[in-house]
């Protein structure tokens, strides 16, 4: 099942490229891949319908029990079978229904094959998380799908009242499952069915996973998703009522349903909110002029039909819920993709406008009437069977209990509802059918387009799908009934068939019809009735009043919070720190507390030098004299990591605080000398409070935390556990890129980001625009160029094309001199890192620094002759050898970010020893020397263009708008 699912989810992967090569005729090859699906389940029929389960488990996420599980019944087989069909159908359908001009093809082909995956992997998931990712993942791809025309403002309010509803409850349902699985001792579906759990806390889980299966399936109060939905293509239509994302609610329903129907509220829950769907979704459809939105409304009545047949909770309402699904996948998926038919052919959609399709296209009248017909539970369909099986085992409830403790009026009050809502769904039955093709007169006929074969090919097979089922109650009965065996025998033998007999069921059948067809027949008093009852209150209206309040809300907190000041910024952030965890320091009680003020009076020393600094940094006036003095705190606070007996984090420290004050120096070139030349403001009271309020916090925690511990610490295993399983001496390195290895991946990933934002705000054109090898660039005026030996390389070139005052020798010299061994530095860091002091971010820091040298001597054109290449590659090489080191062990059958130690002996060099998270530890290299590549072109060449070009206008000269002696270029 797992390989079936990550099929589908590569050919979705795939979709875009094959669309963009083959046109729209893609979508017919495409609909190959959930068509083999088919041919699969069904060569599992057998098993299936002996009685027997297909299953697989694969570990996926130990730490929290969360495995790929999968598992199929008769549920999970029908339901799949569903899923995929209608998905091969549909996107066939495809081929057709777009043409080669239109827009988003290419995204729409994928996103729409993901969802069948997607909702593949809901129906089949044995996990409550993995359902809960599989069902996340059905909302995100209905989100892309509804707003799949991104230019139409109805798309993207429906696309996001779609996903912010379903998320809503998709977020209810998360909770619910972690409950219950706490609850059962296992997050395993099957399980949890076989013993289900009882008390309180059971019972809420199952009400907030009935939450997410009633957002999900347009119940009330969340229903109005649902036709705001239809601004999405009708291909997406056709699948989204038909055979995925509203059924997954229904799916969860009947799912739970044989252990839990019997939990306290779950039957009024369900049967309340079902009816009343049913009723408003019918009512609703008699009023609409779209033929869509018709159908869209009538899916409401229809979703509610099922949870309310499926909520009851007996053997035989069970067997005849999951007949109405069926059927209701085969009339609806028909009913959806005639509309897109009939829209593509003629341009519209409204009932008002058409006249006399029949005639055009007879073939496809007859499947849509056939379809429309078992909506309406017209015998010999098998939406008549489903609906006739519904009343009868009502009635056996109504009459008998059937263990639901509905007998009496609460059941005939149940019945009544569905035979009202069954009323309505056959008069809204018929008003399609005579919108869509019967011949009335019309203001202006309708040009109509010839219908090709493959376009009407996959609402024909749909619609006579109902007609040739309806005649199979015997084997339906068969494979169905399994699901119902879990409730106790009813009154009577639960059965799918035509003929129930003379009864009551056959009585209310008829009398749906008769006055279902009688409500058609006045539909104009009717619809005038309706007019004078609309009110403008709605659930709808509920909804976008407080979505706008919502967000006026956001827009008043985001000005007082987000007011594009640092300061502020910063002010919040460390408010908060003091309040909330500082608030919790002086209400707790820790004990006695063991201080030691120093283990050297060095120390005292070291920490009396950093206190000095911040103190003079704070009260500094000048900008650079305080970014050094606050620099002198990082290289103070080195110190004491050197007498606390850490190499490691001295190193590191060191290289960070020299090259944040490289960076700084840079930045400040084009800010103020001076902080302020304003009077002083009550403000800074405010700061210095502030300010001594995190000191006091931050040195409360580190005073608790260092010294309320009463176990032995965890890190005196470390050195131990480091050589053993990470294969190294060095124990921050070993962290680093093994025991935490996911945290390291996410800090590069964040450097990546902030990389990516710094080049976004800097420069104006790529990364590599303004990159420049030095002998493309002419020589200022007033130096001579000196001549070169042929085919000799002049080293460290750029600085000749610097002015003479510009230039420092001594520092050229230096540079000559160190660069080369402060690489080779870098190397050995990175290399021995995991045995001795250093690592990937010390090399990388280390090797940064060396084109910080090659750019201060030379400028910025000897920095790209250093490093001619974009940084954004560098970095993204990076972050892939990294991502690339995490995956590799899972594809040797380890887990992820797993090492494995190599120790190996080469003659002549001896033994060597190599652990694999040395690649990993390349990565990280890569990223921090592709970032200070990128620091160092925003804050360092970039700047030095601005200031260049100012310059030149300053003394009347041009601006140049190519590149010229200078190099400018402008922007």
């Amino acid at each position: 099942m797992l390989p079936l699912i990550a099929v589908l989810f590569v050919v979705a992967a795939v979709c875009p490229f094959a669309v963009r090569r083959l046109g729209r005729k893609a979508f017919a090859v495409i609909a190959v891949a959930p068509a083999a699906g088919v041919g699969w389940l069904a060569a599992q029929g057998p098993t299936v319908v002996d009685g027997g389960h297909l299953s697989s488990v694969h570990a996926w996420v130990p730490s929290i029990g969360l495995d790929l599980a999968f598992r199929m019944g008769v549920l999970q087989w029908v339901l799949a079978l569903i899923v995929l069909g209608i998905g091969a159908i549909v996107l066939g359908y495809c081929t057709w229904y777009f043409t080669d001009e239109s827009l988003g093809v290419p995204r729409f082909a994928g996103t729409l094959t993901g969802f069948v995956a997607a909702m593949l992997g809901l129906v089949l998931s044995d996990d409550l998380l993995l359902t809960y990712v599989f069902w996340e993942l059905t909302t995100v791809f209905s989100f892309l799908l509804v707003g799949h025309d991104p230019t139409r403002r109805a798309a993207r309010q429906a696309a996001i009242q779609a996903l912010v509803v379903t998320t809503l409850g998709g977020l209810a349902m998360l909770v619910g499952a972690l409950v219950l699985g706490h609850q059962a001792g296992t997050h395993r579906i099957s399980d949890i069915l076989d013993q289900p759990p009882t008390g309180v806390a059971v019972t809420v889980a199952v009400h907030l996973l009935l939450v997410g299966a009633v957002s999900k399936s347009a119940l009330l109060p969340f229903h109005f998703w649902l036709p705001a939905a239809m601004a999405a293509p009708t291909p997406v239509s056709a699948y989204l009522h038909a055979a995925s994302m509203v059924k997954a609610g229904v799916f969860l329903v009947a799912l739970l349903a044989p252990a839990f129907s019997d939990a306290p509220g779950w039957r009024p829950a369900l049967l309340v909110l079902g009816t009343a769907t049913m009723l408003l979704g019918g009512y609703r459809a008699l009023r609409q002029h779209d033929l869509k939105l018709l159908l869209a409304y009538g899916t409401v009545s229809q979703l509610g039909f099922m949870i309310l047949v499926l909520g009851v909770g007996t053997r035989s309402a069970m067997l005849a819920g999951l007949a109405v699904v069926v059927g209701h996948a085969l009339f609806k998926a028909t009913l959806f993709l005639v509309v897109g038919l009939i829209d593509r052919t003629t341009g519209t959609r409204d009932l008002r406008r058409l006249n006399g399709l029949v005639y055009r296209m007879p073939l496809v009248a007859v499947a849509a009437t056939l379809a429309a017909a078992s909506m309406a539970g017209l015998p010999p369909l098998l939406g008549y069977v489903a609906k006739e099986s519904v009343l009868a085992a009502l009635v056996d409830v109504a009459r008998y209990d059937d263990g639901t403790g509905l007998q009496g009026w609460p059941g005939w009050a149940l019945l009544a509802g569905v035979v009202l809502g069954s009323i309505l769904t056959v008069a809204y039955s018929a008003r399609f059918v005579w919108g869509a093709f019967g011949n009335r007169n019309v203001p202006e006929p309708l040009p109509v387009r010839r219908v090709p074969r493959g376009f009407a090919a996959g609402p024909v097979v749909l619609g006579f799908s109902g007609l040739f089922l309806g005649f199979l109650g015997g084997p339906l009965t068969h494979l169905l009934e399994q699901e119902g065996e879990a409730f106790p025998a009813g009154a009577h033998h639960a059965e799918l068939s035509l003929w129930h007999g003379l009864g009551l069921p056959l009585g209310l059948t008829v009398l749906v019809l008769v006055v279902g067809a009688a409500l058609f027949v006045v539909r104009e008093p009717v619809a005038q009735l309706q007019q004078r009852l609309t009110s403008d209150w709605s659930l709808e209206r509920v909804y976008r009043f407080g979505m706008r309040n919502l967000d006026r809300v956001a827009v008043e907190v985001t000005g007082v919070v987000q007011r594009g000041s640092a300061s502020a910024y910063l002010s919040f952030i460390l408010l908060v720190v003091v309040v909330l965890p500082g608030g919790a320091l002086l209400l707790g009680d820790f004990g006695s507390i063991e201080v030691k003020l120093w283990d050297s009076p060095w120390q005292a020393v070291a920490g009396g030098v950093i206190c000095i600094a911040a103190v003079m940094a704070v009260r500094s006036r000048r900008r650079l004299r305080a970014v050094l003095l606050a620099g002198a705190t990082g290289y103070g606070t080195a110190v004491l990591f050197v007498f606390h007996g850490a190499p490691d984090l001295a190193l590191t420290q060191v290289l960070v605080e020299t090259l944040a004050l490289v960076v700084f120096v840079l930045a400040l070139r084009r800010l103020p000398e001076y902080f302020t030349d304003r009077p002083l403001t009550r403000r800074r009271y405010w700061r210095m409070a502030l300010g001594f309020g995190v000191a006091a916090a931050v040195a409360g925690f580190l005073v608790v935390g260092v010294g309320s511990g009463t176990a032995t610490p965890v890190s005196e295993q470390f050195p131990a556990l480091a050589k053993e399983f990470g294969g190294g001496l060095n124990v921050v390195n070993v962290i680093l890129v093994d025991t935490r290895a996911w945290d390291t991946l996410g800090e590069i990933s964040v450097l990546v980001a902030a990389a990516t934002g710094v080049a976004s705000l800097v420069f104006i054109d790529a990364r590599s625009a303004g990159i420049r090898r030095v002998h493309e660039i002419p020589y200022p005026t007033g130096v001579v160029k000196q001549p070169t030996q042929p085919g000799r390389r002049a080293w460290l070139a750029a600085p000749r094309t610097m002015s003479p005052e510009s230039r420092s020798i001594i520092f050229e010299v230096i540079t000559r001199l160190v660069f080369h061994t402060v690489m080779v530095f870098s190397i050995y860091l990175l290399l021995a890192g995991h045995n001795a002091p250093g690592g990937g971010f010390a090399g990388g820091m280390v090797a940064g620094l060396a084109l910080v040298i090659r750019y201060l001597a030379g400028g910025r054109y000897e920095l790209d002759e250093a490093a001619p290449v974009d940084a954004g590659h560098v970095i993204g090489w990076g972050l892939f050898v990294a991502v690339m080191a995490a995956l590799l062990p899972m594809a040797l059958g380890a887990t992820a970010l797993q090492s494995a130690i190599v120790d190996l002996h080469i003659p002549v060099l001896g033994d060597l020893h190599v652990v694999t998270s040395a690649l990993f530890d390349i990565g990280v290299y890569l990223v921090v020397v592709g970032l200070v590549l990128d620091l160092l072109r925003a804050l360092g060449s970039q700047i030095d263009r601005q200031i260049q070009r100012e310059r030149r206008e300053a003394a009347g000269l041009p601006v140049p708008t190519t590149a010229t002696a200078t190099g400018e270029v402008s922007a």
